[in-house]
């Protein structure tokens, strides 16, 4: 039997990369678990102590603060403080984050794609395998890359030296989304 569910908020499961900071201020690299207006699981190398409190810049989301509700193997879950307002505009990024692949929403393509200059480069995995890849097109936020293994949705890489996470499979390939916006004289030299 399943223990009776006591949040206030329901989950939704979405990898997203970002970084937060304990009360000794040191910073750390993190991926969300699963995420509602009112908390947040990730996973992260540092733990800190329940009751801890966090603040947190995750992709496609913000600062998030709030304290440590619980540890677990591989990272804690945190609440979120948040006023009303905040809380249904992050209810919103989160249905929309959750659901843009599951209902085939149009992507969110604010840049244009461009054929890179030189498109031969390598992705590496958080466990340090890296492949040759072709950047098929790119963006200030993404590229399309030409690849023969397909990392799991949501797994960190760094394709040249740019941070990002897979966002989608596709024939022959896959789409890495960066996790910073980049700017056109900086895209090309990170590639």
């Amino acid at each position: 039997m399943k223990p009776a569910e006591h949040r206030r908020f329901q989950r939704v499961a979405v990898s997203l990369l970002g970084r937060y900071m304990l009360p000794s201020r040191q910073e750390f690299a993190c991926q969300t678990i699963d995420m509602s207006p009112g908390g947040v699981a990730m996973l992260a190398p540092v733990k800190g102590q329940v009751g801890d409190h966090v603040i947190a810049y995750v992709d496609h989301i913000g600062r998030v603060e709030g304290d440590i509700a619980r540890v677990f193997d591989g990272g804690f879950a945190m609440s979120i403080n948040a006023t009303p307002r905040k809380r249904d505009k992050l209810a919103d990024q989160l249905t929309w984050l959750a659901n843009r692949y599951a209902l085939n929403l149009p992507e969110d393509r604010r840049h244009d794609r461009i054929e890179p200059k030189n498109a031969s480069t390598h992705i590496r995995l958080p466990d340090g395998r890296q492949y040759r890849c072709k950047v098929l097109d790119m963006s200030l936020s993404g590229a399309q890359v030409q690849l023969d293994v397909k990392p799991a949705l949501g797994t960190p890489v760094m394709i040249g030296r740019l941070r990002g996470r897979i966002a989608r499979h596709s024939e022959g390939g896959v789409a890495v989304e960066f996790s910073v916006i980049q700017t056109p004289d900086s895209l090309e030299a990170a590639l």
